[in-house]
């Protein structure tokens, strides 16, 4: 299965969502190749279907001032931040469907529509998880994955170590790849992955990022030093999803 990689820059929340609507329903009656777009966003909260408006920690003129848009949403999950400086990943895949039904644990972090083929959801989700481990693996950066919870993290031993870990993060791994995704009733893939690289972390105080008090959010800017660029985060993010999605081009949108 070929994989078409787009890189979109710097782009407006509700427009990527809206390509995402556009290309799916061209990959779902064969009119495009499955896609994955890589691309970054202005500053944005999203919240899931599994979103809690109490999780939005800040006041709406505290949003105004910090130029963050607010945006309720149809993944799985609940709130997370984009921003620039953080990689976003939206693959666009026509997941195969399978006899089994939905796995535990998971389920919270994907939006499943009734009528939709049986397909491996949460098996989807480790395939991204595993994915950008491969990356951070790629920049030296040691990662895994947590039974239960969604997104790739950081060991607790190696954020311990690192010099922006406050004192109550100590012994606790953190996250620095979050996922939340849809798939639509002709199990075509939507929304994705968000990897932090050299985002503004104190937008992260603005929200309980995906419902979990006191979880740690980390960077390759607070890991690495030189940190990669973006440019470098997208190619290696690029060679590792046609390593394990497909095979294709990366082409400018």
């Amino acid at each position: 299965m070929d994989l078409n990689i787009l890189d979109l820059g710097l782009i407006e929340y509700e427009r990527a969502w809206k390509l995402q609507d556009e290309y799916a329903a061209e990959i779902a009656e064969g009119k495009r190749a499955p896609t994955l777009l890589l691309l970054e966003h202005p500053h944005t909260f999203t919240f899931g279907r599994k979103g809690h408006a109490e999780n939005l920690l800040w006041s709406p003129d505290e949003l105004k001032r910090r130029g963050v848009a607010v945006h309720w949403v149809d993944r799985g999950g609940d709130v997370t931040y984009h921003g620039p400086g953080q990689l976003v990943g939206y693959p666009l895949i026509p997941l195969e469907p399978i006899r089994t039904g939905r796995s535990q644990g998971l389920e919270d972090s994907v939006e499943q529509p009734g009528g939709s083929p049986t397909v491996d959801y949460v098996g989807y989700v480790r395939r991204l998880e595993a994915a950008l481990i491969s990356v951070l693996a790629g920049f030296g950066v040691p990662a895994i994955q947590r039974p239960g919870l969604t997104g790739a993290w950081v060991p607790a031993e190696i954020w311990s170590r690192s010099p922006h870990c406050r004192p109550g993060e100590r012994g606790k791994p953190a996250k620095i790849a979050a996922i939340g995704v849809k798939v639509d009733a002709r199990g075509v893939t939507r929304h994705g992955f968000a990897l932090n690289v050299d985002p503004q972390m104190e937008y992260w105080q603005g929200i309980v990022a995906c419902g979990l008090a006191d979880e740690p959010v980390a960077s390759l800017a607070d890991l690495v030093d030189p940190v990669p660029s973006m440019e470098q985060v997208k190619q290696e993010t690029a060679a590792v999803f046609r390593s394990r999605f497909g095979q294709a081009g990366t082409n400018q949108a």
